[in-house]
């Protein structure tokens, strides 16, 4: 018996949904068909956060009960109009071809194929190993409040304020915040992150009760946010701007303003709420393309951090 369907009109595109009356968020009783429409309704922010970059989705066929696939290659049966980047990983010294987004007919389509989570690169095809986005985020430990989350957003902005930058926050749909700064695509995967991390350790250095830069997770303090600069690496993805996470809430990584951090709840963001708020104030991070920031200050940052590092080394050895 074939599946119950409807069809949808995206500018030119008709875009058949299958099964559009499942039910993917159980707690709001939210379907498949709310998801296409929640999407449709904030269009040109989620196209404007995935255009032209390498995206992997996170797919839940059978809805959130079932299984979560985590897809890089483009899902089979996608017609010929949506694109693709190709991409190659040394590791397994293989390639994939990615959705690479430049219409809203291509998220639909995917949210067609159970796609609920959009996670881009920060980069874009053409250049794909030169990011043009830093990516600043801040993720409490298990013990942590979300209040300390906003404290250190505040450091973290007025670290950005110094250097010159223009942050871009947003929640992440989860229990953190993300900050995105437009960059000159003029270094690499581990230039970027070399740079993020020396941007974490100066907020560390700002707010070392509330921060940690510690990597191994067992190493940290439960009570810290951790400024996690390794999402700047090749190949790592983060829920992008306007993205619906695989929560029961249907909660959505939603833009804020910076005078929002403090009275702004996570919770508040769902695909019930996020679709009015779009109408009434647009995309906050429709600009962000004008502010573009060289990370050169944050590389003399971290020859300065190598530099502390090796004399601490030699001291300590000497001693």
């Amino acid at each position: 018996m074939a599946s119950p369907f409807t069809e949808v009109e995206v500018d030119n595109r008709v875009i058949k949904v299958t099964n559009p009356d499942r039910v993917y968020f159980e707690e709001i009783g939210a379907t498949k068909l709310d998801l296409v429409h929640y999407y449709l309704s904030v269009g040109p922010g989620i196209v404007n956060a995935l255009w032209e970059r390498p995206c992997m989705l996170h797919r839940f066929p059978k809805g959130l009960a079932g299984e979560k696939v985590h897809q890089k290659r483009l899902p089979q049966g996608a017609p010929a109009w949506v694109e693709t980047v190709q991409l190659h990983f040394p590791r397994w010294n293989r390639t994939a071809d990615e959705l690479c987004v430049t219409e809203l007919g291509a998220v639909i389509w995917a949210v067609q194929m159970s796609t609920v989570e959009f996670h881009p690169w920060n980069s874009r095809r053409g250049t794909t190993e030169q990011p043009d986005e830093w990516r600043i985020d801040l993720d409490p430990g298990p013990d942590a409040s979300y209040a300390e989350v906003r404290k250190v957003a505040h450091v973290a902005h007025e670290v950005l304020d110094e250097l010159g930058a223009v942050g871009f926050p947003k929640t992440s749909g989860s229990k953190g915040l993300h900050v995105y700064v437009r960059i000159k695509p003029d270094h690499d995967h581990k230039g970027v992150r070399r740079g993020a991390l020396a941007f974490a350790r100066e907020v560390e250095r700002r707010a070392p009760e509330l921060v940690t830069t510690t990597w191994w997770k067992k190493d940290r303090d439960p009570e810290a946010v951790f400024v996690d600069y390794n999402q700047n690496a090749r190949d790592h993805t983060i829920a992008a701007a306007y993205s619906v996470r695989g929560l029961p809430d249907a909660r959505v990584s939603t833009p804020i303003r910076w005078d929002e951090i403090d009275d702004a709840d996570p919770r508040d963001f769902t695909i019930r709420t996020v679709p009015e708020r779009f109408a009434e104030i647009g995309d906050l991070h429709a600009d962000i393309d004008d502010h573009v920031f060289d990370i050169a200050p944050l590389l003399e940052w971290a020859d300065r951090d190598d530099i502390a590092e090796d004399e601490a080394e030699d001291e300590e050895s000497s001693s």
